[in-house]
Parts: structure tokens; C-alpha cells; sequence
């Protein structure tokens, strides 16, 4: 693993065929981006030569921690025995294009638009019966995690602990009952969704929000009861400061007794010449 300042000064950093970079995003956000086989020194690199991208990450120390923890992976990805292979094949995502066999019975496909793992018969009897799927197919995006969780010895620590959150999300009630304990408020996002929505179901919960045209310093925001959409739900717009308008991750909660109830000519294209 090696660090450095690239030539536009992001921080960067090479882990074997590998190279990351924290790119400024704006706003004093960043995003974590790689690119493959790219062999020039880290110091003459440029934004330009980074295409993927993996989320947002923090600041420089934040860096550093996932660089870390990728040449942990990687290191550990040495040790497994998987091996590509081409399987001719129909999966429930369309034709094999290839594959990735992690263990007798135990294969990941790739297709030209999804994917996910097929276990045999005898591998997938081994999944808890709450997560159990029939045939033993486990797409991609949240699936391979019940792999993950009932045949831990063949994923690297990073790959468990994501398995881990990809349950908890995904599936908190049958997390719960597997684990024999609930989970806490910021454990689980579908959970405190939920928790959310039962706390805020009578308040006004914004649906829509931009800039005023017409308020210097305000946010127009369109609300509705509990944050739902539909053609019969009814929606009133109220003024928030700008510099006090953050969506959160569940929505933003109009506080009836500061934020005032707007009738005046409206920023939303929908809602010019209309009645409140």
C-alpha cells in the first residue's frame, strides 16, 4: 500500500493493480473513486484518470481508514480459493457470462444485467430456514448477504461486516430473531424508518423543497401529512430558512410554531396561479 499527493493535490493511494483517490465533490464533500492497471506514479496522476466511483467518504483520515481496510480484502481475497470459471448456464438474471466458484456448490454468476449466487441443494439447506430461498438463487444486491452470513469462512472481514448491515437492513425482524437480540436505534435503517414514520405520522413531513424566488434567504417547501404522495393527499407549502433546511435521512419536519404557512407566489412551476 502506498500514499501520496497526486498532481492536483487529492490524496491518493496505490493498492496493487488499484488506485483510489479522494475527490473534492463540492461543499466540502468528497467522494472515494479507483481506477485499474493505471502504472504511472501517484504523484502525476490527475482527477481525469479515476472513472469508478464507491461513495462518499469523509475527509483525509476517513481515506486512509478505508484504504486500509481494502488492503485488508485484499489481502485476505489471496487466501480464499475462488476461481473463475465459464459455466454455460440460465440463471433467473439471464445467461452466465461468467463465474465465480467460491466452493463446491457455491457459485456466483454474472449476467448482462444482474446476478447473484446459486447454491446446490445439499449448500443451500445449510441457509436458516427464515432466509431460505427456493432453488437456491441469491441475486446480487441484497441476497448474496444470507451467502455471506451462513458460510462466513469464504468472505474477507470486510465483505462480512457489509453482509452483516445488508441483513439488518434488509431483514431486521428475521436479524433479530437469528441474533436473539433487537436492534438499537441506528443499527438498522429500515428500522428507524419505520420508528420515523410512527413518531411523524400526523406531522406535516416535506415532500419538495427549493430556493425561493420570491423570499431572500427562505426555502419553499411543499409538505403533506406523514411525507406521502399521491393525487387526493393534500399539500401546503411553508417558508424555512435556508441555512435551517437539511432533508435528514428520513425527511425534513415542518415545526408548525417556526415555520409559517406560505400562500404567496410560488418558485414550483405547479404551483403558480394556484390556490393553496
Amino acid at each position: 500500500m502506498e500514499f501520496a499527493r497526486a498532481a492536483d493535490d487529492m490524496a491518493v493511494a496505490r493498492i496493487g493493480d488499484l488506485v483510489f483517490a479522494m475527490v473534492p465533490a463540492g461543499g466540502g464533500q468528497y467522494l472515494l473513486a479507483s481506477a485499474w492497471r493505471v502504472s504511472r506514479p501517484l504523484a502525476a496522476l490527475k482527477r481525469d484518470d479515476f472513472y469508478s466511483h464507491h461513495g462518499a467518504v469523509a475527509d483525509e483520515a476517513a481515506f486512509r481508514d478505508r484504504m486500509i481496510e481494502q488492503a485488508e480484502r485484499s489481502r485476505e481475497l489471496g487466501l480464499l480459493s475462488r476461481q473463475s470459471v465459464r459455466m454455460t448456464c440460465s440463471t433467473p438474471w439471464g445467461a452466465s457470462q461468467s463465474a465465480t466458484v467460491y466452493a463446491d456448490g457455491i457459485v456466483s454468476h454474472t449476467t448482462a444485467g444482474h446476478g447473484g449466487f446459486q447454491l446446490s441443494s445439499a449448500r443451500n439447506a445449510r441457509v436458516h430456514p427464515m432466509l431460505r430461498a427456493d432453488g437456491g438463487w441469491y441475486e446480487e444486491d441484497a441476497a448474496w448477504a444470507v451467502v455471506a452470513l451462513t458460510f462466513p469462512d469464504l468472505f474477507t472481514a470486510y465483505e462480512r461486516k457489509c453482509s452483516d448491515k445488508t441483513i439488518r437492513d434488509s431483514w431486521p425482524d428475521v436479524w433479530e430473531a437469528i441474533s436473539g437480540r433487537p436492534l438499537a436505534p441506528g443499527e438498522c435503517y429500515e428500522k428507524d424508518a419505520r420508528a420515523f414514520a410512527r413518531q411523524h405520522a400526523g406531522d406535516w413531513i416535506v415532500i419538495s423543497a427549493l430556493r425561493s424566488d420570491h423570499n431572500a434567504g427562505m426555502t419553499e417547501v411543499i409538505a403533506t401529512i406523514g411525507g406521502k404522495r399521491g393525487e387526493r393527499v393534500k399539500e401546503r407549502r411553508f417558508l424555512v430558512p435556508s441555512d435551517e433546511y437539511a432533508i435528514g435521512r428520513f425527511g425534513f419536519v415542518i415545526d408548525e410554531a417556526r415555520h409559517a404557512v406560505y400562500d404567496g407566489p410560488s418558485s414550483f412551476a405547479g404551483w403558480r396561479g394556484r390556490a393553496s
